[in-house]
């Protein structure tokens, strides 16, 4: 299997983790895109551009980090990649509502990933290759092959893996270019099952 079919395989079980009701779920009746996601910007005049986003919680080495790891979680394909969905400041705003104990954890997995990468390659996660920081990843997510001093490790990209689909998914373009939502709607009539076996 090529790297292009691994990226798709990926994307596609993410995507289905998202659609099984981890996110679509939480939408309810009279639910607005913009309510569904709180990262979305709405367009303004050109006149009155808003100023360029600035992180609230992460600092900028932070932030980048969180951008490039959300992206190799869920990289561009046919469809645009988390970074484009500006899941990094879906991050930044989500972990700066969180308990205080949540922030210090998520900070540690940080430090800890750059700490690895160190070790491995003598620069910090941001800093390493494409390749590397690929490699890397692919130990975590390879939990049974994991060392165990590597386990707080696994335990953050499970927690930003976390954070990167519920992102993703409720983003402008997870939400509408990758997963088709167009909104809420009913069926007029309901029918039942048309197989015939079961017409009875």
């Amino acid at each position: 299997m090529s790297k292009t079919d691994r990226t798709i395989d990926r994307r596609k079980a993410l995507k289905q983790i998202a659609v099984g009701g981890a996110v679509i779920a939480t939408i309810k009746p009279g639910d607005t895109l913009a309510g569904t996601h709180r990262h979305v910007h709405v367009a303004s005049p050109a006149s009155a551009a808003a100023p360029p986003w600035t992180p609230s919680f992460f600092n900028s080495h932070q932030n980048e980090t969180v951008a490039i790891l959300a992206e190799l979680i869920i990289p561009a394909t046919d469809t645009p990649g988390a970074r484009a969905a500006k899941v990094n400041e879906f991050i930044d705003l989500m972990l700066g509502h969180e308990e205080a104990a949540a922030k210090r954890e998520f900070i540690r997995g940080l430090e800890w990933i750059d700490r690895k990468s160190r070790e491995l390659y003598g620069v910090n996660f941001k800093d390493s290759s494409s390749e590397q920081q690929n490699a890397l990843l692919v130990t975590l997510a390879s939990e049974k092959k994991t060392a165990p001093e590597d386990q707080p490790g696994v335990e953050f990209f499970n927690s930003i893996k976390g954070y990167t689909i519920s992102g993703y998914y409720t983003s402008e373009i997870g939400l509408i270019k990758e997963l088709g939502y167009t909104g809420n709607s009913y069926l007029a009539e309901f029918s039942g099952c048309t197989h015939p076996e079961h017409q009875k």
